[in-house]
């Protein structure tokens, strides 16, 4: 699987950004597909993720971007984005795509993604 993710940059609190990340190489029913952050000094943590089940599946967002970031998959494109809104300062990481075979009912532990892409830098900063 490889994961080729774009998007990110530099915005003042409250400005958006939007994440875009294409998966290819995959043909598996179950997975999950999203994204992951790592703040300077800080370990990598989920931040929103969509677990595809069969033709349905749900979207996981963890409790600090609830209402502000919003994830969107394509099944079509393979592609998955994060829509960011309201960005704070505790936003600022390096957002990696990331991949996991599997059925899941929520985003998986990085300890168990199978596949990342290259990280990509938001900074959020007056």
């Amino acid at each position: 699987v490889q994961l080729q993710a774009s998007g990110g940059g530099s915005v003042q609190p409250g400005g958006s950004l939007r994440l875009s990340c294409t998966a290819s190489g995959f043909t598996v029913d179950y997975y999950v597909i999203g994204w992951y952050r790592q703040a300077p000094g800080k370990e990598r943590e989920w931040v929103s993720c969509f677990s595809h089940r069969d033709r349905d599946g749900n979207s996981y967002y963890t409790d600090s971007v609830k209402g502000r970031f919003t994830i969107s998959v394509d099944g079509a494109k393979n592609t998955v984005d994060l829509q960011m809104n309201s960005l704070k300062p505790d936003d600022t990481a390096v957002y990696y795509c990331a991949f996991r075979n599997g059925l899941y009912y929520s985003c998986p532990e990085k300890h168990v993604v199978d596949y990342w892409g290259k990280g990509t830098q938001v900074t959020v900063s007056s």
